[in-house]
This record gives C-alpha cells, structure tokens and sequence, in this order.
C-alpha cells in the first residue's frame, strides 16, 4: 500500500522531482516518478531546524546576558556532560559532539509527529537504521583511534587466550546484533505509538487523544534518551582501557 504524502512531500516531488532523481542516480536506481518519501523530507526539515536553531543560538551567546535559549542548551548540555562522564569516564567530552548530535536529532524526529502535518521520521526502519549504523560505525572507530586496530580486535578474545576460539565468534555476534537491536527498538516503539495515537483521533473526540498523545510525547524522549544511553554505553565499553 503506497503511503500517503504530507504536505511538504508533495511540495518536493511538484518542484523538485528531478532533484530527487538526481539523488537516485547516484545510488544507481531507477528515476521514480515521484522519488521523495515522506521519511526523506522528514529528515531533511529536521536537519534544517537543527541547523536554523544552532545559528540562532550561536549568534545570541552572551557571556554576561545569557537568553532563554542559551539557558535551556545550557541544561541540556550539562545533562549530555553528566550522562557521557558516568558512561564513558573524564574523558567524555571528546565525543560530546557526537552523542549531542545523534540524541538531538532522534528527539526532534520523535517530537515533530505532534505538530499537525508531520510525521515522525523514525517511523520509518531505514531512518532508525541509519542513527544504528551511525552509532555502530562510530564506536567501533574511537575504539580503534584509542587502541589500534589489533589491540582492538585483541579484547573480542576476552581475558584468557584459551577461550579466544569461543568467545570471539560470541563477541562479534553480539557486536552485530546491535544495530538490528537500536533500529528494531527506535522504529518499533515510534511506530505502535504513531498508529495508537492516530487511531483514538479518527475514532474518538478531543480529550482522549490529547492524552495519547503526551504518552506519545513521553515514549518519544524515553526513547531518544535510550538511544543515547545505549550509544554511550558502547563507546565506553569501546575506549575503557584508555581511561585505565
């Protein structure tokens, strides 16, 4: 069943159809006749709102009258530090851009299904998919920046040499297993929460939705919260023998 276009899908594929084919192209897939998907332009506005937003608030940085805006990423900022110290150790700030990043862009992506005529981007697996391989390929590359490649891959054979045949299969596995494991939870839970919320609106009157949707509001930053712990969690996991 082909889904149906929000609005601003349907001002991307009016105005710029060939762009998006463009896009195709480069992947070498064949031109659609309509090649933006809701999830695509989704991304895109939430990219643009968090770029708008980082200027915004760069441009008001004041040592001396800081604003609303510079108090609120304040807060936040001290809540990212005090998460990525626990999980990773003194060293955190050096991925704090990172972990910042992805958790930003997961929360505004769960959120903006609230204002009427969005979506939520990670409704969508190949969007959750894509934050997973993000995290993967980011922790198993400060691993590698902090040990080396072969001491890296030295500590998938566990503590004793003996048990290296068994434990590095497991350790792989379970290492692969966890992007399949970010991507099915993000999705999954946006998803159920999405279609719940949707369905008590067409079937019922205003109250009962607007509860559904502060549960909705509620598994929304659970669920960009975990993502970020879970990240956190791996990297530390990924560099811990540089902090001893």
């Amino acid at each position: 069943m082909p889904e149906t276009e929000i609005w601003l899908t349907r001002l991307f594929n009016d105005h710029l159809a060939s762009l998006g084919n463009w896009f195709l192209g480069l992947a070498r897939m064949a031109p659609q006749p309509r090649p933006w998907a809701n999830y695509i332009t989704m991304e895109l506005l939430v990219a643009a709102i968090l770029v708008v937003v980082t200027l915004m608030l760069r441009a008001r940085l004041s040592h001396d009258r800081p604003g609303k805006l510079q108090h609120t990423f304040e807060l936040l900022y001290e809540f990212l530090n005090d998460q990525a110290r626990d999980q990773v150790g003194h060293h955190s700030n050096r991925y704090l851009a990172f972990f910042g990043t992805i958790f930003f862009f997961i929360l505004l992506s769960n959120l903006i299904s609230l204002v009427p005529g969005f979506e939520a981007p990670t409704m969508n697996a190949a969007v959750t998919l894509g934050c997973a391989m993000a995290t993967f390929l980011y922790y198993n590359m400060v691993g590698i920046q902090a040990h080396g490649v072969l001491k890296y891959l030295a500590h998938f054979a566990g503590p004793l040499w003996w048990l290296a045949p068994l434990m590095f299969p497991v350790e792989i596995i379970g290492h692969l297993a966890r992007p399949l494991s970010l991507t099915i939870r993000l999705y999954g839970n946006m998803y159920a929460g999405e279609q719940v919320t949707l369905v008590f609106i067409k079937v019922t009157k205003l109250v009962v939705p607007v509860a559904f949707m502060g549960l909705h509001l509620f598994v929304a930053v659970v669920q960009a919260y975990i993502f970020l712990l879970l990240t956190m969690m791996y990297v530390g996991t990924a560099v811990v023998h540089e902090e001893h």
